[in-house]
């Protein structure tokens, strides 16, 4: 069955049930008041950049990359620098990369590679916190576990300032739930509460038996239900005195319309959940592995208007190759990952998609430039990189540079908040708005500066 997996720990009610009751507990009591925005302001409504994405798709490498291997070579460095590829061209003039994304070097014209991105904590979990939330430091609270205190993830904080009013959430993350144990933060609503979590489809696109039923109703819950189960609560809301506090009162009645809302409208996604309506030839193409087939499902989430889609490429630290980097790159990760995302840009710029769409592929950090005795690389976040494609991006191009063995920035280093800003302009979304927690105390969303050399 499809899961929608809990979100803070394995012993918590299951995501599915969570929806049929509501969205934070069976009551939903001390849930946030719902955010404010700022207006844009005239400056950043006249960016051209601004607003130009309707959708952003978030491969999210998790486990990081080694960035020297596929977007960054360095074939004059030292051989234990330097490893076994060499690089290869591409049909960007000038830009070459890794030899084993050959599909990738083919539609180079459609991306461009940030070579200069860096940051200062090299740890799986508080980096995967940076950058799917577009933060630069580990929020006051925040741990290496997630909790609700930490920053919200990039969908939640469009739900925030752009609340939606038809009961869906402005994002989903599949295929993978990115935990040990616990989960990593970055992936829920944080400090903003579960009322603004995204959907987390944890099932294979690729499986046989995929499917979208159980987001809609559980087996013992029939519509009937679900409405006296509503006026039930509302029922409680009005008659218990002691909820009736500002928090309480307003979670309460806020909670169970968001939960009906959603079991209402989720019935217009299942189509899109279908991946048996993909003519077989077009499953094909993107490859018939859980990389492709989550490429396939976020493009198909583009087309039903999803907002923010983060594509996880496997499981947590499915990237962290300290062994074996060489061997584990060329023969298990970027195939598929090759074949996917070569057709996803090729697919979205076939169906006149992609102009309207930012696609992201990055990972938490990078790799050591130092290749060590089992033939890996470690953690290394002084630079790495990340590849953009889409929403006005132009194509073709590298921005930035890294040093001579790939340890540091030669250029401006961009960091996760630039990432974040680059998200939220391309979504329309000034990253000078304000969102309001629960205990009404406003944050500033992001305070990172646009990559403009993409656009440019």
């Amino acid at each position: 069955m499809l899961k929608l997996e809990p979100i803070l720990s394995t012993a918590a009610i299951s995501r599915q049930r969570f929806l049929q009751v509501g969205f934070s507990g069976a009551l939903g009591l001390g849930l946030a008041d719902l955010s404010t925005a700022r207006k844009v302001s005239a400056g950043m409504g006249s960016n051209a950049l601004f607003g130009r994405a309707k959708s952003v798709v978030l491969l999210f490498l998790s486990g990081a990359p080694s960035h020297q291997d596929i977007w960054d070579l360095k074939p004059d460095a030292p051989a234990e620098v330097r490893g076994e590829f060499r690089p290869i061209a591409t049909v960007a003039p000038g830009v070459q990369i890794g030899p084993h994304v050959p599909r990738l070097a083919m539609v180079a014209d459609k991306f461009a590679i940030v070579r200069s991105m860096t940051h200062s904590l090299p740890s799986h979990e508080h980096a995967t916190h940076f950058v799917l939330t577009g933060v630069n430091q580990v929020p006051p609270g925040a741990t290496h576990m997630a909790s609700r205190a930490d920053w919200p993830c990039y969908s939640a904080t469009m739900q925030a300032v752009r609340p939606r009013e038809d009961g869906v959430p402005s994002g989903v993350m599949l295929p993978t739930y990115i935990h040990n144990g616990y989960g990593f933060s970055g992936q829920t609503g944080g400090f903003m509460g579960s009322q603004y979590d995204p959907w987390h489809v944890t099932k294979d696109p690729n499986a046989a038996d995929f499917n979208i039923d159980e987001l809609t109703l559980l087996p013992d819950l029939t519509n009937q239900r679900i409405q006296n189960r509503r006026s039930l609560l509302t029922a409680m809301d009005g008659q218990h005195g002691y909820l009736q506090t500002p928090a309480s009162s307003q979670s309460l009645s806020r909670s169970v319309e968001k939960a009906h809302q959603l079991l209402g409208a989720a019935g217009k996604f299942r189509d899109v959940f279908d991946m048996n309506r993909e003519p077989a030839e077009v499953r094909d193409r993107y490859g018939r592995h859980a990389f492709g087939q989550s490429l396939l499902l976020a493009r198909r989430l583009v087309e039903a208007g999803m907002p923010i889609i983060q594509a996880n490429m496997g499981t947590m630290n499915n990237w962290d190759t300290h062994g074996d980097n060489f061997g584990q790159l060329k023969n298990r990760l970027l195939p598929p990952f090759d074949q996917g995302l070569s057709a996803l840009l090729t697919d979205l710029d076939e169906r006149g998609l992609l102009d309207t769409t930012l696609v992201v592929a990055v990972g938490e950090f990078g790799r050591t430039p130092q290749i060590n005795a089992g033939g890996g690389r470690d953690h290394w976040s002084g630079v790495f990189s990340a590849v953009f494609a889409g929403a006005g991006v132009r194509g073709g191009q590298v921005i930035g540079a890294s040093d001579d063995q790939a340890a540091y920035p030669a250029t401006r280093g961009w960091y996760p908040a630039d990432l974040g800003a680059t998200i939220f302009t391309a979504l329309g979304i000034d990253p000078e708005s304000t969102m309001t927690d629960r205990q009404g105390r406003p944050h500033k969303i992001n305070a990172g500066q646009i990559i403009t050399p993409l656009f440019s």
